[in-house]
């Protein structure tokens, strides 16, 4: 750090920031999530140094760790407040980014509030922050309208000792605000050339997720922590995206079979404009565990909705999510080297010689013989998105829930409005390979996850979520 910075920082903030932080200090505390990515932002600004970092990382409550971030800030220098506005734009925390730059004229409540410290817990009142009593009343004034993240606990570390384990980590929050409206003016705009998504509900949803295994018949399946968050998530993300959810729990390989039967037979399909289907369990490379232990083969699942064997969703899309360890790898992660990026492989294309000409010879020929029925192929109109790369293990947060579904979460609520599936998906692997495990002494400190999808779409696909085309 430079002379000049240094000398900075002793000036502190600046006071008309400074009240800013102490007027909002209480909202702070219980809706500011204190994640990675925040801290990585502060720290490039030159604002949290590593100790300060992981001293405030430490701590096993998100509110403990808000609490210790805004005792740091007004130390840091004029440069402080405006470095933390902007991480909270990154973090997608713009509500809490408006209250700290609105003007007290504007809501009236200049009032200065010193910042609570938290106090320790009594036994019982594990991962809870305890208030003293006039600060309970003054609580009350908070507005409840805006997002209020979970409390959490750090949970317990452990070893891998099965291939299909998903790590368990502290992790960021999931978002839950509301699913952001697509306008009528982009739907106009986009319908004639994407698929047709304006049927209510928009399709069926199917959701399994196995979280306990029986411990006779699978002794090595440890019970998937967090998982029964992953299953509330993904209900309540696609029900506001006007999908007829069903959530089905702890299944045996037979039963996840015999449900995804029934959902496949389900006239329904008839009348809706896509389907998704998404499968949470331990898991190996191409197949899923029941809760006996026994494998469901993924691509079992795919060729029950293909066009053959689920005909009422022929040209319709099929949506699936699969969280699920795919091996027993852990991605550790690599250093990256800066500089631009190389790419040293060329663009090339084989082309299918000759194929379209003697298409249209065989069609010449055909002459007035009668137009055939148009044939599909058997397989098209999916995409699945998989928590991880092949080979490699999925990372789940015992309180929060796996990193994928969090994230998938965040990116529809955020970006459906106005974005088609495919590229929601890769703003999905961005916001994956960006998150690292913290685990401090464990060999699962700063470990990595990758996701990815693959697609057989033939046009994009917008979810057009909350918009009703009026007839």
């Amino acid at each position: 750090m430079n002379v000049r910075w240094s000398k900075m920082l002793e000036c502190g903030m600046l006071e008309r920031d400074r009240r800013a932080l102490r007027r909002r200090s209480n909202i702070l505390i219980k809706q500011l999530v204190v994640d990675e990515l925040l801290i990585q932002s502060l720290q490039a600004d030159d604002i949290l140094t590593e100790s300060m970092a992981e001293s405030i990382m430490a701590e096993q409550t998100s509110q403990k760790r808000s609490w210790r971030l805004l005792l740091f800030l007004p130390k840091r220098g004029p440069r402080a407040f405006s470095s933390f506005c902007s991480a909270l734009r990154e973090t997608e925390q713009q509500h809490l980014y408006d209250l700290l730059t609105q003007s007290p004229e504007k809501d009236g409540k200049d009032t200065p509030v010193e910042i609570i410290q938290p106090e320790e817990e009594p036994e019982g009142n594990t991962g809870r922050l305890v208030m003293p009593t006039t600060e309970k009343k003054r609580e009350r004034c908070v507005d409840y309208s805006l997002p209020l993240p979970t409390q959490e606990e750090i949970a317990a570390k452990r070893a891998r000792t099965h291939e299909s384990m998903e790590f368990s980590l502290d992790a960021d929050s999931p978002i839950n605000t509301p699913v952001l409206p697509c306008t009528p003016d982009f739907y106009l705009s986009h319908c004639h050339q994407s698929y047709k998504m304006n049927s209510s509900p928009r399709g069926l949803a199917l959701v399994i997720s196995n979280v306990t295994f029986d411990p006779c018949a699978a002794p090595d399946l440890d019970p998937r922590k967090g998982g029964e968050v992953d299953d509330e998530v993904l209900r309540k993300v696609f029900t506001e995206l006007d999908y007829l959810v069903t959530v089905h729990r702890d299944l045996t390989a037979q039963g996840m079979r015999s449900c995804i039967e029934n959902f496949c037979r389900r006239p329904d399909h008839r009348t809706v404009d896509s389907c998704v289907v998404c499968l949470l369990s331990h898991g190996v490379d191409g197949a899923i565990y029941g809760t006996d232990g026994q494998l469901l083969q993924l691509d079992w699942v795919f060729k029950s909705f293909d066009n053959a064997h689920c005909p009422l969703l022929q040209n319709k899309p099929k949506i699936f999510f699969i969280q699920a360890c795919r091996g027993e790898e852990m991605d550790c992660g690599v250093e990256q080297i800066d500089g631009p990026a190389r790419t040293c492989s060329p663009c090339c294309e084989q082309l299918d010689a000759g194929r379209e000409g003697q298409g249209d010879a065989h069609s010449r020929q055909r002459g007035d013989m009668g137009r055939p029925r148009i044939k599909l192929p058997q397989r098209s109109d999916m995409i699945c998105g998989f928590a991880s790369l092949k080979g490699t293990a999925a990372m789940r947060n015992t309180k929060r829930g796996s990193w994928f579904i969090q994230e998938l979460n965040t990116t529809l609520r955020l970006q459906a409005r106005d974005t088609h599936l495919a590229d929601i998906m890769v703003q999905v692997n961005r916001r994956i390979k960006e998150r690292e495990g913290y685990a401090p002494g464990t060999a699962h400190h700063r470990c990595k996850e990758m996701s990815e999808f693959t697609s057989s779409l033939c046009k994009d696909l917008y979810l057009f979520p909350k918009y009703q085309p009026q007839y």
